[in-house]
Order: structure tokens, then C-alpha cells, then sequence
């Protein structure tokens, strides 16, 4: 009983009581040391041999919709404070994060390929327009691209290096409303139950897309694809804007790993080697499939156990 007190006092003495206002009046909002906190990320260690069950999804993530709002503002790319996951993402191409291409065939499936080949070197990012903005001439028609004042990044040769021009960054932004993300379920039997893990992200700019095709409009419409391990320290290094809350605030990488935006889903892997789209003949056939999936997973988790 002695013990038991003793260690009760011993850890409230460790705790800090904080006011809940600063010294000189204003809020203190929760806050941590976010650059240790990137460079000490946690990663659940999942082994291979308990892996038993598992399917590559892809999903769309409209920023449009209110659950996902923190991720489209500010729309500002100097804000001092916070940074949307377009200016993120657009940081850590200039810094040297690796991308890598999509392929855009027809018949190809989205499984991105995360090689040396596939990755777009710097000087390949801007000839290949992956980071440009179509400005409109006065007459409408749309404007050269020879120039790098037409590039939201353009390699620069004499300084090696990624050059952000942020006069083109509102007028890009603005049409960033959705990202294509692959996402793995998988059935670890170490823990007993069914996992969810986000492995890369896109932009998606479908201005570029000229195709009919549904599905083909979707593909024209990835910029790149962008590892989300090698995201991670830039999201879990920035706040995100806190959404009717000034006390509780998440990174960007709290915001994903525990899954607090909305997305709908546009494929997942399956013997015909084909997305909902490409079989899909209008939005309510979509819809329906859409929901059969889901409720494929679903049914799967509850018939692990006996009730």
C-alpha cells in the first residue's frame, strides 16, 4: 500500500500542470516538438508471415468535402503559420523527395511503379509539363509554355535546383480539389484484426485531360506519384488549420494515420485487372459497385469471428 502511494506521488509530481493561458494572456495551444517528432516517426512492424489476407485499393480524396477541408487551405502559399498538402507536397519535390511517373495507357491498371526508372529527375519534371499551369491568352486560346514564368516549379541548370515561381501558385491551387491515393488492407493475425495503410498519394489535375473516357480522363489527370513514407517527416512536420477547434491541433500526418478524411473508392485489385470505371456504364452501376466492395471488406472483417 505504501509502494502504491509513493508511485502515485512520484508520477504527479512529473506531471506538469499547465495554465491554460500564457503569461502574458494568450491561449497556450497544444503544441510538441514537431521536428523530433519527424525524425522519431512510428511504424507499426508488420511480418510477413502473419500477413494472411490483403488487397491494394485506390480512393479519391475530394477536397471538396467538409471532412477534408484542412487539407485544401490555406490557399495562401506564404501563410507564416500553415501550409495546405499541395504547398507540402510542392516543398518536398524542391527539396529532393522523390516522384515518380504514372502510366497513362488505356489498358494499364494505376499500380504505380516506385523504380529508379520510373522516377522523374528534376529537369524531366518541367520538360514533361507534370508542374505547369495552361495560363489563357486574352483571346482565350491557351498561352505558350516556353517560358519558365509559366511553370509552377522549373529546374534551374545554374543552381541545380527546383525553383518554386509563386506568382503561378494561386492560379494552380484553385483547381486542386482531389488527390488518387493506394491504400493496402491487410489481415495481420499477430494482432488479430484488419489494417489499413496508405502507400503513395497523387495530385490530380484534370484540366490536362482531353480524353471521353472516363477512366482514361482519370489517368491523364495524375501529375505523379509520391511515396507517403517518404512524405511523412514534411506532413508530420506542419499543423494543420484547426477546423472549430483552437486547443486540439493535428499534423498532417496524425490526420492520415488515423484516418479522419472522407475518400470514395475507384478501384482495388481484382482478376480482371480493371478499375470501377473501366466497367462501370454510368454513375449508379458505379455507385453500386462502389458499395459492393465496401461491403466485401466489411463482410470479411465480421466473418473472422464468431459471434
Amino acid at each position: 500500500m505504501i509502494l502504491l502511494v509513493i508511485c502515485a506521488a512520484t508520477a504527479n509530481a512529473q506531471q506538469e500542470v499547465l495554465n491554460f493561458f500564457d503569461t502574458n494572456g494568450t491561449i497556450r495551444l497544444e503544441t510538441q516538438e514537431l521536428n523530433a517528432s519527424a525524425d522519431t516517426l512510428v511504424t507499426v512492424f508488420h511480418r510477413k508471415d502473419d500477413v494472411v489476407w490483403a488487397r491494394l485499393t485506390y480512393r479519391i480524396i475530394d477536397l471538396r468535402y467538409k471532412q477534408n477541408f484542412q487539407l485544401y487551405f490555406p490557399e495562401k502559399h506564404d501563410d507564416p503559420k500553415y501550409k495546405s498538402l499541395f504547398r507540402i507536397i510542392l516543398q518536398a519535390v524542391q527539396e529532393g523527395m522523390p516522384i515518380y511517373d504514372a502510366k497513362i495507357q488505356k489498358h494499364e491498371p494505376f499500380t504505380p511503379q516506385f523504380t529508379e526508372e520510373a522516377r522523374i529527375k528534376p529537369r524531366e519534371l518541367a520538360m514533361q509539363n507534370k508542374m505547369c499551369f495552361v495560363a489563357k491568352a486574352a483571346d482565350g486560346s491557351d498561352a505558350e509554355l516556353d517560358d519558365e514564368e509559366s511553370y509552377l516549379l522549373y529546374y534551374d541548370s545554374v543552381q541545380n535546383a527546383m525553383i518554386f515561381n509563386p506568382a503561378r501558385y494561386g492560379l494552380y491551387v484553385r483547381n486542386q480539389f482531389k488527390y488518387l491515393i493506394q491504400e493496402v488492407i491487410f489481415f495481420d493475425k499477430h494482432t488479430s484484426r484488419l489494417h489499413r495503410q496508405l502507400i503513395a498519394i497523387a495530385p490530380l489535375q484534370p484540366e490536362y485531360a482531353s480524353s471521353t473516357d472516363p477512366m482514361m480522363f482519370l489517368r491523364q489527370s495524375i501529375k505523379f506519384w509520391v511515396l507517403y513514407q517518404d512524405l511523412r517527416p514534411y506532413l508530420a512536420s506542419n499543423y494543420m488549420i484547426p477546423f472549430q477547434n483552437e486547443v486540439k491541433r493535428v499534423t498532417f500526418d496524425d490526420f492520415f494515420q488515423k484516418r479522419l478524411y472522407t475518400s470514395y473508392l475507384v478501384g482495388e485489385t481484382n482478376i480482371y485487372n480493371r478499375m470501377i470505371l473501366d466497367y462501370a456504364k454510368d454513375e449508379v452501376s458505379a455507385k453500386k459497385e462502389q458499395e459492393r466492395i465496401e461491403t466485401e471488406f466489411l463482410n470479411f472483417e465480421q466473418d473472422l469471428w464468431d459471434y
